[in-house]
C-alpha cells in the first residue's frame, strides 16, 4: 500500500540529550498516523550522549520514521537550514529540542496547509512551564524573551500585526522555502551565544512580499525553561543578544536610525511600567524589567 508523507518534523539539537528524549516522546505520541510524517533530528555538534541515546529511542520505536542526520557547521540556522535540505515532505515544521507538543500538532499543520491555499507558514501557541517555579521577578514582558510565550485565542487566524510564529513552532510550505529563501546563518544560536533572530529574518521576508502567515491554536508548544534559565545574568545575556540581533537587521535592511529611535520610545514605556511595578511594590519586576531594557540597548548600540 503507498502512504504520501505530508510533513516533515525538523529538531535542531546541540548537547541536550535528555532534553531531546523529552521532546521526541511527545513526538511519538501524535495522533496522526506515522505513515504522514518523518522527524529529521539534525546533531549540531552535540558531544554528550545525544547519539546514543537517539538511537535507543529509535530502536524502541521501529515504527516511527525517525532519523538523525550531523551538521559540523555550528549554529542553529545551519543545522536547520540542513534539516530543510533532508527532509522530503511538502509542509515542513519546525520545534526546538527543549520542548514537547501536543498530540495533534503535526495533524494541525497538515489541516491548515490543506484547507488554506494561501496559508505561506503557520505558528500556534507557546506555552512556557517551569519545572522550578515561575520566578517572582517575572512579568510579561520579561518572560516575553525568555520563553517567547504566545497566545491569540482559539480560532484560526492570520497572525497579529507586528507578531510572527515563535522560532520553536513553526511551520511552512516547502515551496515557501524555495521562494523566500532560507534562514540566514549569520543569525541565530552558536553554541552557546545568543543572538537570535533568524526566525524574525525569515519572516520579515515573507512581509515584504505580502505572504500570509496563520495562528493554528491547537499546535501547541510547550516550552519547558530549565532553573539556569531564570537568571539575572542569563536575562542580561540574552537581552544584549536581542538588541545585536535587531542591529545586524537594521543595518540590512538600512533602517539603523528608524530602530534605535523606537527603542528610545520603548523606554519612555518601560520607565512608565517600572514606576508603577515600584509603586505597587513589586519591586524585583521593575528591577528585571529595567535590565532587560538596558542590555537590549546596550547590544542595539553595540555598532
Amino acid at each position: 500500500m503507498f502512504f504520501m508523507l505530508r510533513l516533515s518534523l525538523i529538531v535542531a539539537t546541540y548537547n541536550r540529550s535528555a532534553s531531546l528524549i523529552r521532546a521526541l516522546e511527545s513526538v511519538a505520541q501524535q495522533s496522526a498516523p506515522a505513515s504522514e510524517w518523518e522527524c529529521v533530528v539534525i546533531n549540531n555538534n552535540s558531544t554528550d550522549d545525544t547519539q546514543e541515546r537517539f538511537a535507543e529511542f529509535v530502536a524502541a520505536h521501529p515504527d516511527l520514521n525517525m532519523r538523525m542526520v550531523t551538521e559540523l557547521r555550528q549554529g542553529l540556522s545551519f543545522a536547520r537550514n540542513r534539516g530543510i535540505r533532508e527532509s522530503e515532505a511538502e509542509y515542513i515544521a519546525i520545534i526546538d529540542d527543549d520542548e514537547r507538543i501536543s498530540p495533534d500538532f503535526i495533524t494541525s499543520y497538515i489541516s491548515l496547509f490543506d484547507s488554506t491555499p494561501d496559508a505561506v507558514a503557520a505558528g500556534g501557541p507557546i506555552v512556557a512551564e517551569y519545572p522550578s517555579g515561575r520566578p517572582r521577578w517575572m512579568s510579561h514582558f520579561t518572560e516575553r524573551p525568555i520563553a517567547n510565550t504566545m497566545y491569540f485565542g482559539d480560532k484560526v487566524r492570520e497572525f497579529p500585526e507586528g507578531r510572527i510564529p515563535g522560532g520553536g513552532n513553526m511551520a511552512m510550505r516547502r515551496s515557501a522555502v524555495r521562494r523566500y529563501g532560507v534562514f540566514d546563518t549569520s543569525l541565530g544560536y552558536v553554541g552557546e551565544s545568543l543572538v537570535g533572530g533568524e526566525e524574525c529574518d525569515l519572516f520579515e521576508r515573507l512581509r515584504i512580499a505580502e505572504a500570509k502567515y496563520y495562528y493554528v491554536p491547537t499546535a501547541v508548544m510547550y516550552h519547558i525553561i530549565p532553573p539556569e534559565k531564570l537568571t539575572a545574568n542569563y536575562l542580561s545575556r540574552l537581552s544584549y543578544n536581542i538588541g545585536v540581533s535587531q542591529l545586524r537587521r537594521a543595518l540590512y535592511y538600512r533602517r539603523r536610525a528608524r530602530v534605535r529611535i523606537k527603542e528610545l520610545f520603548k523606554w519612555v514605556v518601560t520607565l512608565v511600567l517600572a514606576l508603577w511595578y515600584f509603586v505597587t511594590l513589586q519591586w524585583s519586576k521593575a528591577k528585571y524589567l529595567l535590565l532587560m531594557r538596558y542590555n537590549i540597548t546596550k547590544g542595539l548600540w553595540s555598532k
